[in-house]
């Protein structure tokens, strides 16, 4: 079963821009960095010269002896079985991050040798240089690749309601036909989240048996990651607040709370093994802002802030919700005060919006979920996990600040009404498409 990334039109994009650099492609282990490269290479390119730093550790002698790019490119062809040749040949260099010195190499790469496409995949990379690594800024391209998206496991799983979904261009109400047909696919989806190998144990094997320990599996690969690349010391401390995170969301106000990770914590002993898991990846920080004001960044109160993962699916199985919860209505949008739906609302944001969300409270009145700066407007949004659509808090901050436009993620049909819109939450990938529609036509009255 092949998973179409939206990732790899921009790939092409890259290959075919006038400027190119070698290109890192950024994001958690097991997210698909090195299929899409591979994947990429095949459609687009004579052959492919694939090369891991992990699995091959003598590879890093070439970049050891001699920074002359060419002579790097005699040795690869050597070891590849024939010539690399320009423009023709895609080379990727899989776990960069194991080589300091191939990393460093890409500065000469695209000074002296652009004329070669080099991708590099690459997790972990600020262990790397938290080790002491030579980086070649501004010689580099970087692209981040996440979970695979709602949209692109709804083309797998019913091509048909893909299309469907896709040829929406006007803001009405979707047919029941249609509509509660794809409640029931992101039903699936919460099961699986965007991992690729656990989406083929759904949908291409149908084994969720299987589902399960491809996610376990994942886990147990992320806490040995705690133990590889981390100090003995700070080991515990991630895994105290990556367990942590379900708890800290169950709760109605979702602040993150260092007692809640152990209740001696404090911030000053586990903030930077927060960093550690926010930086590799695995982790968002949503600040609250204390003024929806431009730019959000500017008014972010650092003592406030909520912690999510990177991945639905994986916060399920980390929560150990049984799949058997798909049967029971909408318990798996609901579960522990909806905060898987607001993980996936804000996956999905992460990727279409510049810049992670903020989240607005006005103490203990009312605390709107996200806030997006974008196209110079402040757009709040709420999160519902059901159809039950009243909100306390969106009324409050729109009497306060009349915001042109205001975002509800609901199980509710689409609909736009004087400046609230309601978006259902299997669209949350076209978020960005609806809203520019708006601005630009409707004007958001």
């Amino acid at each position: 079963m092949i998973i179409q990334r939206a990732d790899i039109n921009n790939l092409i994009a890259w290959k075919n821009s006038r400027g190119r650099k070698p290109l890192i492609l950024q994001g958690a282990r097991q997210v698909g960095k090195t299929w899409l490269l591979k994947n990429f290479g095949q459609n687009e390119f004579e052959s492919v010269a694939y090369f891991n730093f992990d699995g091959q550790p003598e590879l890093k002698q070439f970049f050891l002896i001699t920074k002359d790019t060419k002579r790097i490119i005699q040795n690869l062809s050597l070891v590849h079985g024939k010539s690399i040749l320009p423009e023709k040949t895609l080379i990727i260099f899989d776990e960069i991050q194991e080589c300091r010195d191939a990393l460093n190499a890409l500065k000469y790469f695209c000074e002296d040798s652009p004329e070669y496409c080099i991708a590099c995949a690459g997790s972990l990379l600020g262990i790397a240089l938290s080790r002491g690594a030579s980086f070649p800024v501004g010689k580099v391209d970087f692209m981040q690749i996440y979970p695979v998206s709602f949209s692109e496991f709804l083309s797998v799983a019913d091509p048909s309601l893909s299309k469907y979904l896709n040829s929406i261009k006007n803001l009405e109400p979707i047919p029941d036909i249609f509509f509660h047909p794809l409640v029931d696919k992101f039903k699936m989806y919460f099961l699986s989240g965007g991992m690729p190998e656990a989406i083929v144990a759904l949908l291409d094997v149908g084994d969720v048996s299987l589902m399960q320990t491809v996610l376990q599996n994942i886990l147990n690969a992320y806490s040995l990651d705690f133990s590889k690349h981390v100090a003995n010391k700070d080991i515990p401390k991630i895994n105290y607040i990556w367990t942590s995170l379900p708890s800290q969301l169950a709760r109605v106000n979702k602040k993150f709370l260092y007692q809640t990770v152990k209740s001696s914590a404090r911030a000053r002993d586990y903030e930077d093994a927060l960093l550690w898991l926010i930086n590799e990846g695995l982790a968002y920080k949503v600040n609250c802002s204390n003024k929806p004001a431009m730019p959000l960044s500017a008014y972010d109160d650092l003592s406030a802030f909520k912690v999510y993962t990177f991945d639905v699916g994986l916060l399920r199985r980390l929560s150990r919700l049984d799949p058997l919860a798909i049967a029971e209505g909408n318990r798996l949008f609901t579960e522990f005060k909806g905060a898987l739906t607001e993980n996936y609302v804000l996956e999905s944001l992460v990727q279409q919006f510049e810049g992670t969300p903020r989240y607005w409270n006005s103490g203990n009145k009312a605390e709107v979920d996200f806030l997006i700066q974008y196209r110079n407007e402040i757009i709040p949004i709420e999160v519902k996990s059901d159809e039950n659509i009243r909100s306390k808090s969106l009324a409050i901050y729109r009497k306060t600040y009349s915001p042109k436009l205001s975002i509800r993620f609901s199980l509710r049909n689409l609909k736009y009404d004087d400046g609230l819109l309601n978006i259902p939450l299997f669209m949350a990938d076209y978020t960005k498409n609806i809203v520019d529609d708006l601005l630009n036509t409707y004007q958001c009255r």
